[in-house]
């Protein structure tokens, strides 16, 4: 796999879990890699800014870095649960700028990882690890094959599943915090499928100022919606 831009690659290369491959550089960002790094250990190669595009999407910003690595060992549903901490669901969210932006705010919070289902979701690369600005390497993505099925199996295992919709019948801040919870994200658009959102044990709705002056804009970017609702859950 490949990851780009100055923060995303330097995060994995800081990370000790992360077993990376070969790093090209421009003669600039080696330059700045060496002072705070050292010497690495890993195969450099020194580019020219042109070469270096060409080696990332056409709308990629790459910042004089590009880097081979092996992706990182996955986290089991399981071991996710057994953290207690707060899960972020994503159901089908397939923007990979997204679910970077997602993964940043997660970090932030202190969430123990997002659940993604493993088809309709995008590889952890490219611009999702852009956007997630080194986040990828301290929140885990583990992906399931059957949303509703993990949902149920989070749900046995003591935590209150949370979906985020417009039409949620009680606010976000007044959700129970008496036990771990799931906060599940519908995709733009299309927001929480049916079965989704009926496995949820709860439907909550943001607070906004339509409700309040009689307005009709009451949408987020999932991504925005997904760092207010985390900070609703943890302040």
């Amino acid at each position: 796999m490949v990851l780009y831009g100055q923060h995303a690659v330097r995060a994995a290369l800081a990370n000790p879990k992360r077993q990376n491959l070969r790093l090209f550089a421009s003669k600039n960002a080696a330059r700045d890699l060496q002072e705070d790094f050292g010497d690495l250990t890993l195969p450099m190669t020194l580019l020219e800014n042109d070469k270096l595009t060409a080696m990332v999407p056409a709308d990629a910003v790459h910042q004089g870095l590009v880097l081979e690595t092996e992706p990182l060992t996955p986290l089991t549903l399981e071991a996710l649960i057994a953290r207690g901490k707060l899960i972020v669901i994503l159901d089908q969210v397939s923007d990979p700028r997204n679910v970077g932006a997602i993964l940043r705010a997660a970090a932030v919070f202190g969430a123990g990882g997002i659940v993604m289902t493993r088809h309709n979701s995008p590889p952890a690369m490219g611009s999702l690890a852009k956007t997630a600005s080194g986040a990828l390497e301290f929140v885990p993505l583990v992906e399931v094959t059957n949303l509703a099925r993990a949902l149920r199996e989070i749900q046995q295992s003591g935590y209150l599943t949370v979906g985020l919709d417009e039409m949620g019948s009680d606010l976000i801040d007044s959700v129970s915090r008496d036990r771990p919870i799931a906060c599940v994200m519908g995709a733009e658009g299309k927001g929480l499928r049916r079965l989704t959102r009926e496995t949820c044990d709860v439907l909550a709705r943001l607070p906004v100022a339509s409700e309040a002056d009689g307005s009709s804009f009451a949408t987020l970017n999932v991504a925005t919606a997904a760092a207010v609702t985390l900070y609703a859950l943890t302040r």
